[in-house]
């Protein structure tokens, strides 16, 4: 690829050119983490409220609206605005807490992700911020008010956007050079009136100086002072100057009757708590002087760590106003100042359509103008939930010498085995606002869309989770931020492996970054072995699993007493993980011969727990009357399968693996092993397929299920009334909806019934559900899974499509038909002409200012396909993309097609 961003992504990764060092990694939401929680109880949404976040400096980031910072998180710059009615500056997303959400925390705002190459050369993103006063009490009081059952109260439920009476706020961000940042923000009245509004562009500095804390990048504190310019004495130059960041020279766009404003990123100890502020202007200044008319407020004499440019206009109806900035190195400008002119809209214009190329080489050119819009928000989502995280356990566990000091209760609180952890890196969120915190698998999922247009990227995102500073030396992954020690289906080493194979498909073989990762896992591997399989049969126990609410017990509570829970899905995930760490030592093998010993290892494990799912010592979890796989409870010496048909029962089906003999003969080692097992092991080659494709060539295929059992779980899959939907595949059988399933177990009853939307329990915290919604996650799991039968079997393998229909597919068929259902999510509809995925926010409206807004939700609904929980979890949503690819031929089950 020759394009100019495929260029700039060359030279980033050799090192020669910084691009990535200024992104869109700041945070949407600071307030209300664990990070910033020095409570007594570990309460972290009271400790650090909304209405704490414009008086009070944060320890462990920054957030902002629409923003941008540097890799470190040192110089950040977002918008601010005031429409003239609001009680407070917007200066960041609001939402509800966990406690104050009928369905836990829920961000109450419109924002959207436009577009954003890899490198950020050109980044673009849209607020909708209304007319009228935003609703902050009446959204808390409302949704306080409703239960589990009923629909969350939205801010378009509350009428303030009727009649298009709202600006639509613009933030593009275009690189001239590394350190050559242009912005400008644009607003537009949408509204039938004229309205006033004022923005301010806000740089400054994070607050890495009154916490007295001793380790790597805290700083001296900085400064932003206005420069005095002798021929125009009223201009907006600033420039700035930090320990460990070079100097910086920011122009603001000089308009009639704009202003720039100083204070300090510090915290209002007065107006918080009654106590001393260490300066007379706070980080709450452009609030007090914009809002409350303080105009003693901010500093006169216009310097600080915190500068915003003021303007205030009136927009007739259908008017759009622009302002410009730019922040450049001092050492590019020498004595000139930054350019808003000529060369802003020459560079501007030339990064939009080097985007526009570039993207040209990743979605498939057949791609219809729908798909195609799809797909280049998704990849934009998924390119600006990119955010700074910075956790230091073991300081934030003892507390800062000046300022934050913990109770002693945190020594023996959450995450008090984790004081290893050193976190200060970008990383891919799910959400920057629900969820501004890493997700281990979450994050491996990401990584398959991310590696499509930034493979060097998706491999250090991978890499740095398993490094000594993140993975524990027991060899766990760390899950999430409120709590490490949680445990997540082990999809680590499949997204390493898929990595590697989609850009070997390109021509470059990277078995450095595969080795590595390889010998990491390696410890996970032994973490998990000794976690789960407490008996040493190879079926997997115990209470973990990422899929929340899919069980009928808690399994974060545990179980009852003296019962024990063999784990369909917890089975198929460990097999799942034996076989694909023994096809990246096969894949290693092909350049290192000695790594045919650990396939051989991985060989066994992943044999043993296939025939332990299938058969084993008590018959294995398959149950012949349904055709399906179940949970196994036993409890006082007697087993009962737990007769629920939900992902549990699908998900050994990607547990599959393809040996193809030419590879084999050239590692006698493993071919040895497998010929042991051959000779030796009748009972467990049962579980081997072979398949010639050609008189002299033959390949095995190591599965879950036989080709009768995988029949038979297809055809429940594939069933309409059960997990087959319009929309995708469901995660509990529709069949649950008339018939729930039910158990008394010590005198305790429990039920699990199919539910298409939001959870009807606060299992979990209640803001997920895996009872009948559908998730990209798994489902992408399942899709490729047919995809490698099919590479196995062949067009020869017919099975009917949708079950009962008469009509007949091959599994490729299949795949893509599933794909396609995946895709109905978010295009247009014949019925209403809105997309599915809008459908339960509000936004019915056929009007492209609401539909042309793709939002990517968390899951959706399993009937109707409306988007549900995180409105921007663009992070593995954004597998969107891939289907698409993949329904155009442009991505096969070994990797891309090259065109």
């Amino acid at each position: 690829m020759n394009t100019a961003e495929h260029q700039r992504l060359t030279e980033d990764e050799a090192r020669e050119v910084n691009w990535k060092r200024w992104g869109p990694y700041l945070s949407e939401r600071q307030w209300g983490t664990v990070r910033e929680d020095y409570s007594e109880g570990g309460h972290s949404w009271s400790d650090f409220p909304h209405e704490h976040a414009r008086s009070r400096a944060y320890r462990w980031g920054e957030d902002g609206l629409l923003g941008f910072t540097d890799r470190q998180c040192r110089l950040c710059f977002s918008v601010a605005l005031w429409n003239g009615n609001d009680t407070i500056l917007k200066e960041r997303l609001f939402g509800l807490t966990g406690p104050e959400g009928n369905h836990g925390e829920d961000v109450k705002e419109l924002y959207y992700y436009s577009d954003s190459t890899p490198t950020h050369s050109y980044a673009k993103a849209m607020y909708r911020y209304p007319h009228a006063r935003y609703p902050y009490r009446e959204l808390v009081k409302t949704n306080s008010q409703r239960g589990l059952h009923d629909r969350e109260y939205e801010l378009l439920d509350t009428g303030i956007f009727d009649e298009n009476r709202f600006f639509d706020v613009t933030a593009n961000y275009i690189k001239a050079d590394a350190n050559d940042l242009l912005i400008e923000i644009e607003v537009t009245n949408h509204g039938p009136d004229a309205k006033e509004i004022a923005v301010l562009p806000t740089l400054w500095f994070r607050n890495t100086w009154v916490w007295g804390c001793r380790h790597e990048g805290c700083t001296a504190k900085p400064l932003i002072q206005k420069v005095d310019v002798p021929s125009s004495p009223d201009s907006h130059v600033v420039h700035t100057r930090h320990d460990t960041l070079e100097p910086f020279r920011c122009q603001f766009e000089q308009q009639p009757g704009s202003e720039l404003l100083f204070t300090e990123n510090e915290s209002n100890m007065q107006e918080l708590f009654g106590g001393e502020n260490f300066s007379p202007y706070t980080k709450d200044a452009f609030h007090r002087y914009v809002i409350q008319k303080e105009t003693d407020a901010v500093n006169p004499k216009q310097h600080g760590t915190k500068v915003a440019a003021l303007y205030r206009w009136n927009l007739q109806p259908g008017e759009t106003r622009k302002v410009r900035l730019r922040l450049t190195d001092t050492e590019t400008l020498g004595d000139s100042h930054p350019d808003l002119g000529s060369d802003f809209d020459r560079v501007a214009k030339l990064r939009a359509e080097e985007a526009d190329q570039f993207y040209d080489t990743v979605i498939p050119k057949s791609a219809s103008d729908q798909q195609r819009m799809v797909s280049r928000q998704a990849y934009a989502g998924l390119m600006w939930t990119k955010q700074f995280y910075h956790y230091i356990v073991a300081d934030w566990l003892d507390g800062d010498e000046d300022v934050m000091t913990p109770p002693d209760s945190r020594h023996e609180g959450r995450n008090k085995d984790w004081r290893h952890l050193y976190a200060r890196d970008v990383l891919s969120m799910p959400d920057k606002w629900e969820y501004p915190w890493f997700a281990a698998w979450d994050l491996a999922f990401h990584m398959i869309p991310a590696a499509r247009i930034d493979p060097a990227f998706a491999k250090k995102q991978l890499m740095v989770l398993l490094r000594e500073w993140y993975m524990h030396p027991n060899g766990q992954l760390p899950a999430y931020e409120f709590y490490f020690d949680d445990v997540n289906p082990p999809v680590h080493a499949w997204a390493c492996l898929r990595v590697f194979q989609m850009e070997k498909e390109t021509g470059k073989c990277d078995y450095k970054f595969l080795a590595q990762a390889f010998q990491r896992l390696l410890l996970n591997f032994t973490w998990w072995v000794n976690q789960v399989d407490g008996n040493g049969d190879n079926v997997f126990a115990g209470g973990f699993l990422g899929l929340d609410n899919i069980g009928v017990f808690d399994r974060s509570k545990g179980l009852p007493d003296g019962a024990e829970l063999e784990q369909a899905d917890g089975t198929a995930w460990m097999a799942f993980y034996s076989g694909t760490m023994m096809s990246m030592a096969l894949e290693l093998a092909r350049h290192d011969r000695s790594y045919s010993d650990m396939a051989s290892k991985f060989l066994d494990h992943f044999i043993r727990i296939v025939d332990a799912m299938n058969h084993g010592d008590s018959g294995g979890l398959w149950d012949e009357e349904d055709g399906f796989y179940f949970d196994q409870l036993k409890i006082d010496g007697e087993k009962h399968p737990m007769k629920v048909k939900s992902l549990v029962g699908l998900l050994p089906l990607i547990a599959v693996e393809i040996l193809d003999e030419d590879l084999l003969d050239d590692l006698p080692g493993f071919r040895n092993r497998l010929d042991w097992f051959l000779n030796n092991r009748h009972d467990l080659v049962k579980n081997i397929t072979f398949c010639k494709t050609t008189s002299r060539h033959k390949r095995m295929l190591i599965s879950i299920p036989s080709e009768d059992r995988l029949r038979r779980v297809l055809a429940v899959l594939l069933d309409e009334k059960e997990f087959l939907s319009e929309y995708g595949i469901r995660s509990l059988s529709k069949d649950h909806e008339a018939k729930p399933y039910e158990i008394s177990v010590r005198g305790e009853d429990h039920t699990v019934a199919y539910v298409p939307g939001e959870s009807d329990s606060f299992m979990f915290g209640g803001n997920s559900n895996w009872r009948g919604p559908i998730w990209f996650p798994t489902s992408y799991l399942l899709i490729e899974a047919v995809q490698r039968y099919h590479e196995f079997y062949g067009d020869e393998f017919q099975i009917e499509c949708p079950t009962g229909s008469g009509n007949m597919m091959n599994l490729r068929e299949v795949a893509d038909e599933l794909n396609r259902r995946l895709s109905n999510i978010f295009l247009f509809t014949a019925k209403d002409g809105s997309r599915p995925c809008l459908r339960g926010s509000g936004m019915n409206s056929d009007d492209a200012l609401w539909q042309d807004h793709v939002l990517f939700y968390e899951y959706f609904n399993g009937d109707t396909g409306e988007g549900l929980g995180a409105s921007h979890q663009t992070g593995w949503t954004a597998l969107i993309a891939t289907c698409i690819e993949q329904l155009h031929g442009k991505i096969t089950e070994g990797g891309i097609d090259p065109e």
